[in-house]
């Protein structure tokens, strides 16, 4: 994962994902393709929990 200095999370490791994926035999293009997606939303719901745990 990607993280400001404060903290929050801005991203996942692409590099870190399709390597799992590789290692796992599951062909890296259409992981490719989708993972921007899911990023987005798993960043969102992640800083989300975040800010609820510290409020």
């Amino acid at each position: 994962m990607r993280l400001s200095p404060s903290g929050t999370i801005t991203g996942w490791d692409f590099g870190a994902a399709l390597g799992m994926a590789a290692a796992l035999g599951i062909d890296p293009a259409p992981v490719a393709e989708i993972l921007p997606e899911i990023e987005a939303v798993m960043v969102r719901a992640l800083n989300e929990q975040r800010e609820m745990g510290d409020g």
